[in-house]
């Protein structure tokens, strides 16, 4: 059906083109296919039309995330921890250490 209806937009766009008709056969093209396009039916089709063909792009989109998920392993979510970036081991941190710490900036001994 997608290429039937490209094929006829081609056809239509060639004759327009190509047309030794004149000014007047293209401004009666025009005023025709203006015509088509400001019909509420029309438009209500082609919204309708639209709103499905986000809803199969979103399941496609979500479809193919998954399966490229599970076949490259960089795109894992959990196939590596962000930690910080520095490279260098973190240090732990003991209780004295975190009481030394919070000493120092609040200015009351623990």
């Amino acid at each position: 059906m997608r290429y039937r209806m490209t094929f006829a937009a081609g056809l239509a766009i060639g004759y327009v083109l190509g047309s030794r008709a004149g000014r007047e056969r293209y401004e009666q093209i025009k005023r025709t296919a203006q015509r088509v396009a400001d019909n509420p039916r029309v438009q209500e089709v082609a919204g309708v039309v639209g709103a499905q063909a986000s809803k199969y792009a979103g399941m496609a989109r979500s479809r193919m995330g998954d399966t490229l998920q599970q076949r490259i392993p960089f795109l894992r979510h959990d196939a590596h921890k962000h930690d910080g970036g520095t490279g260098w081991p973190e240090e732990e941190a003991t209780a004295a250490d975190d009481m030394e710490k919070k000493a120092r900036e609040s200015g009351i001994p623990y």
